[in-house]
């Protein structure tokens, strides 16, 4: 795969697939890449559909250079924003965010917001490190944050994730929640109401901060977080290809 450089010494992998617009753009959610399940069956959708793709891995992550436990949402925010800029400078774009990749999704909607057909968001999770991990840890957890620098918790996922007292202090740069979200193009909201990760009733919490009153939830009633199910990924379908509609295409 294709790999440009933002900061010396650390490779971004991207991969683009030509094809009609807007492109739909891929952010992955925290720790996961462009390989994972939901990313695959866009780029499905998008190859039958001879649909423009772009998706990429965060540095840290997936195929891309440097260390995870370096990383922050604003580290991971500009690594996005490069990438775009690199390989698709010009064209419209409809962005699909899932968990963390939801947050990114939203910050870059408020920096591209002439060039924006759409977003879409999986299990967005805006605001993540003060709304949901802040309120999760222990006193003495925060301690060993704190004196430490880094909290490494059990994941289901895999190996037991690096949480950094950094990622936390930097992501306060980039809440959005707080007041409300300059978007003004369609927005679209997948959510499992048995996420056990990010809880739905943030979803909610999002759809009334948007100033676009094209905001659309959907919840699925026995979905988890990672929505990956076939029937999830035919939502995830079914809902692209309706935005792809509205926008012509």
């Amino acid at each position: 795969m294709p790999n440009i450089c933002r900061v010396a010494g650390v490779n971004l992998e991207y991969e683009y697939l030509p094809g009609a617009g807007p492109v739909v753009v891929f952010c992955p959610g925290y720790a996961s890449d462009m390989n994972g399940t939901k990313a695959t069956a866009l780029l499905e959708i998008c190859q039958h559909g001879r649909l423009a793709m772009l998706r990429f891995d965060y540095s840290g992550h997936g195929r891309s250079g440097g260390e995870f436990i370096n990383g922050t949402i604003g580290s991971w925010l500009e690594d996005a924003a490069f990438v775009i800029s690199q390989v698709v400078p010009q064209q419209e774009l409809l962005i699909v965010g899932s968990s963390m990749g939801g947050w990114i999704a939203l910050l870059l909607a408020l920096r591209l917001k002439a060039r924006l057909r759409g977003l879409l968001l999986i299990a967005p999770a805006p605001d993540f490190t003060e709304r949901l991990i802040l309120l999760e840890l222990s006193a003495d957890q925060l301690h060993i944050m704190k004196t430490q620098g880094v909290l490494r918790r059990p994941s289901e996922y895999g190996e037991p994730l690096p949480l950094t007292w950094r990622l936390l202090e930097e992501g306060r740069a980039h809440l959005l929640l707080n007041t409300p979200i300059a978007v003004d193009c369609p927005v679209r909201i997948l959510h499992g109401m048995q996420d056990a990760d990010v809880p739905w009733g943030l979803s909610l919490e999002l759809a009334k901060q948007l100033e676009t009153p094209d905001v659309r939830l959907t919840f699925v009633k026995d979905g988890d977080h990672r929505l990956s199910r076939p029937r999830d990924l035919g939502l995830l379908e079914g809902t692209l290809r309706s935005l792809l509609l509205q926008n012509g295409c």
